[in-house]
């Protein structure tokens, strides 16, 4: 049978799904193998040290760096909280004396007799990492982080911007051709995953931060509503680390394109289930997609067996430049030998029956496939 390699987004009703929850530095490991985790409990622990403030302390007391050691009442490696007397001069002939009380907490690095400089270092600060995900700890792997594997239903997005989190899962929309607006959230989907449709609006990410919301889920956004909520041109850069209080995650596209069926009735069936969501993505070598991950429990788990990532005649794909970008469809034929295309190139190309029943023959570069 023909078939190709050809890239693809997960959407699969059942599967075993694992990730690594790993500290930056060395810390605290937890939980053991075998535990049963919940997504917000903290799997690990470490803490990172604060940044150091420096303060031109022979300035501030007007007197020569060589003599602020004598004039210190505070040593390096003491604590000090505001408020803090960390040194005094008495002024001259005991007029106008000065003091440097601390305005932070944290502890004496270092005095330098050359610059006049004292460095302060904040407090550490404790970094947890959370399972993300409920279910079971695969592998401990010790003083870094674990592994959490999890029975699922998972849905991978084009695109998403934003971190982690997870809440309940809420269909917001009456279909998949409907936007995701302002009007379709309210106060009592806090602290939740809305789904929609369509195109999320720059209205209605507005409204979703000023409710407290988890994420927003739907196919597609304007590049333009993108540029204005995050207030800068998006980079090739792996996304995940904007600091909007929200995960936006689009399964299509840029632009007006609905969910595809398929994403939009999987989600559905999860209608006020608890899920797991990470905007990250990265399109380069090591892709990451973002994801929407529903836990199972073990009687509602079938796994569906993985294809390979391949085109072949009945595959199911999308289209992913135009002039038919977004459109849904599947693999009618494969034709073995180069097409002569409209631009003037020769390429392989894929039949393909579109959803609107339309028969097209796309670039299998420009093809992409649905795997589940």
């Amino acid at each position: 049978m023909p078939q190709a390699y050809s890239p693809g987004l997960l959407v699969s009703p059942g599967r075993t799904v694992r990730r690594r929850r790993i500290l930056p530095i060395t810390g605290e490991v937890l939980v053991a193998p075998g535990d049963h985790v919940t997504a917000r409990q903290v799997v690990a622990r470490t803490s990172m040290p604060g940044d150091v403030e420096p303060v031109n302390l022979s300035r501030v007391l007007g007197i020569p760096p060589r003599d602020l050691p004598q004039r210190l009442m505070r040593q390096v490696g003491d604590a000090v909280h505001p408020g803090d007397v960390v040194a005094h001069s008495p002024g001259l002939f005991g007029l106008f004396p000065k003091d440097y009380l601390a305005e932070i907490s944290g502890t004496i690095e270092a005095v330098s007799r050359v610059t006049g400089q004292l460095l302060l270092r904040r407090e550490p600060r404790s970094v947890d990492v959370l399972a993300y995900l409920t279910g079971t700890i695969a592998e401990v792997i010790p003083n870094e982080g674990v592994v959490v594997e999890t029975s699922a239903a998972v849905v991978q997005g084009i695109f998403g911007i934003g971190g982690e989190g997870c809440g309940s899962l809420r269909i917001v929309t009456p279909t998949s051709r409907d936007d995701l607006t302002a009007d379709c959230l309210t106060e009592e989907l806090a602290g939740c995953i809305a789904v929609g449709g369509r195109r999320i609006t720059r209205e209605a990410v507005d409204r979703a931060r000023e409710l407290g919301l988890i994420a927003l889920v739907a196919g597609g956004i304007d590049d333009h509503d993108l540029r204005e909520i995050l207030g800068y041109d998006l980079g090739v850069a792996i996304t995940g680390s904007e600091a909007l209080g929200l995960t936006i995650i689009v399964t299509e596209g840029f632009g007006e394109i609905g969910m595809a069926e398929r994403s939009f009735r999987l989600l559905k069936s999860f209608d006020g289930r608890e899920a797991s969501v990470n905007g990250a993505t990265q399109i380069r070598a090591g892709v990451v997609r973002p994801e929407i991950v529903i836990p199972l429990t073990q009687r509602e788990f079938t796994e569906t067996e993985l294809e390979e990532p391949v085109l072949r005649n009945g595959a199911a794909v999308r289209v992913i430049r135009e002039p038919w970008f977004g459109e849904l469809g599947q693999v009618t034929e494969l034709p073995h030998e180069p097409r002569l295309l409209a631009s003037g190139s020769l390429a392989r190309v894929a039949g393909v029956k579109l959803q609107s029943g339309e028969m097209a023959v796309v670039p299998r570069a420009n093809l992409e496939l649905i795997q589940g």
